[in-house]
Formats: C-alpha cells, structure tokens, sequence
C-alpha cells in the first residue's frame, strides 16, 4: 500500500536576517544560513514527499522567514511558527494575518523560559483555547520531566488541542550510555504520563543528538521502543531534526536512515504511521498518495 513520507521536524534559519539567541551557546557549524534546497537532493533520493518546517526563535520575523521558504520549495507541506501564546488578542491578530499562509501549528520555546510554569500561566491557557478554536496544534519541546508533566496537565485541560512533544521530551540517552538508569527513570515516568492523554503525540527527533556524539542504533533504540511502548505508531512521527543534528555528527541521510532502521520491528502498517501518516493526520496535510 502506497503511503506518505514526512520529515515532521525540519528547521531553516538565516542568522543574517532573523535573531536566534540561543545560537551563541551552540556549535559555530550551526551559525550559518540553512535553507530546504541544501537537502532537497536528499529528500528525493529517500522518496521524502515533504516536510514540515518548526520555528527555531520566539519572534515573528523567524515565522516569516519560514513561510518564505514554504514559498520557495516544494517540499515544504506546513509550518509550524510562533505566535505570542501568552497574549491571545495579539496572537489571534497574527494567526489572521497568516490566513492564507501554509500555518499547521504554533510553538513556544517552554525550555528557554525563564519561568518554568510558564505553560500553566493564565493567559497562555487563553491562547491555547484560540489554538483549539482555530484547530492548530501546538508543538512543544518540552524537555525536562517537569515540562513533561506540563504538557500531560494541558493535555487535560485541552482535551480537543493536540499537543505535540517534541525530540521525544528530551530522552535522557547519554546518561542512560553512561549507565545512569535514575535519570532515564525519572524521563519515562514522565513520558508515560504525557503519553496516557490520548491528545498528545510525539516526535522521534534529535535523539542522535540526545545519545551524543557517535551514537549508534543501538544508543538511541531504547528510547523509541519506549516510545512505541507508550504511544504506539499512530501517535509518533518522524522528524529528521535537521540541520539541529549536526551537531551529534549526524547528516541528514544517517539520521533518516537510522529512524528509519529502528523500526524494523514494525509491520508495514506501523511504519507508515510514524514514517509519514501520523504527520499527515496531526498536522491536516492534504494526503500526497491516493489510498488504493
């Protein structure tokens, strides 16, 4: 059976254009432009039918870069881009603005908050309504097992939003290298949480990155049978989480390839799922292969 393949966690940045504060504190192969042509080739040769861009900054200028490139390339299928959650009048004036534009979801940087409640705060569960009403989803890279249990908390009070977690909530893949088994404790404790809302999904993304430099299969396997464990393909996705993972030494043709390769275990149904269908569902992309 035919079926779609979607990179659901691709990023694009121009440094000369948009501000990203956390680029001073990552690696200097980050600090330049990446655009979608970079790996067009790529996606081609792995029969990628497209991607969804996520934002890489909480500021409106990165968005408008991003729905540039939604302009400029084919691949691009939505973006996910960032609207100030926690000022519903303003955020609703911006999600009018971009009507027409290929807009799947929003996403905050809960991590870089300096307040780590932020997501619970009043006027941020305003904005999450206005999403629920405008049926887009809401990326989060919640990574820590508090953010994590956030996200379960939401999940709940929004039972009609779908919540994406994103990079799998962050597994603690080196510690566990490390044999530090409290701390992968404490993260599946929290996953399964997340996870036990029927409204949350996941992304398998940056896990290289996660494991560390030089990962194998093997160091990042756990963490998706876990995953698989909890939510089960018809809530996981596939996300390259370029060029992020370069960082772990990882192009995106090994890291595809190795998402790719872990599950092995699944039947062809299931890896369709997480391979592309999960993306297409969660994210209202028009199907790109007709049903046979």
């Amino acid at each position: 059976m035919p079926y779609d393949v979607v990179d659901a966690h691709l990023q694009v940045w121009d440094p000369e254009m948009v501000h990203y504060p956390w680029m001073s504190q990552d690696p200097s192969l980050l600090h330049r432009t990446y655009r979608v042509r970079d790996i067009g080739g790529a996606l081609d040769e792995h029969h990628v039918d497209g991607v969804v861009l996520v934002q890489s900054a909480d500021n409106r200028a990165d968005t408008e870069h991003l729905l540039f490139q939604a302009l400029c390339s084919a691949h691009v299928l939505g973006v996910v881009a960032w609207v100030p959650l926690d000022t519903p009048d303003e955020a609703a004036t911006q999600l009018d603005h971009w009507r027409v534009e290929p807009v799947v979801g929003i996403s905050h940087h809960i991590d870089r908050e300096a307040d780590g409640g932020w997501l619970l705060r009043d006027g941020v569960d305003e904005g999450l309504t206005l999403l629920t009403e405008r049926r887009l989803v809401l990326d989060l890279p919640a990574t820590t097992p508090e953010l994590l249990l956030h996200v379960a908390t939401i999940a709940d009070r929004h039972p009609k939003l779908t919540v994406v977690v994103d990079h799998l909530g962050a597994p603690p893949l080196a510690a566990l290298r490390a044999g530090d088994t409290a701390t992968w404790h404490r993260w599946t404790t929290a996953i399964d949480a997340a996870a036990e809302a029927p409204n949350v999904v996941a992304k398998l993304a940056g896990l290289g990155r996660a494991a560390g430099p030089g990962w194998t299969l093997d160091d990042v396997r756990p963490a998706v049978d876990h995953a698989l464990a909890a939510f089960g393909p018809d809530r996981l996705m596939a996300g390259s989480d370029w060029p992020t993972a370069l960082d772990a030494h990882g192009s995106w043709d090994e890291v595809w390839g190795g998402l790719r390769a872990t599950l092995s275990d699944l039947d062809d149904a299931g890896v369709a799922r997480v391979m592309g269908r999960t993306a297409v569902e969660t994210y209202g992309i028009p199907p790109l292969v007709a049903e046979r």
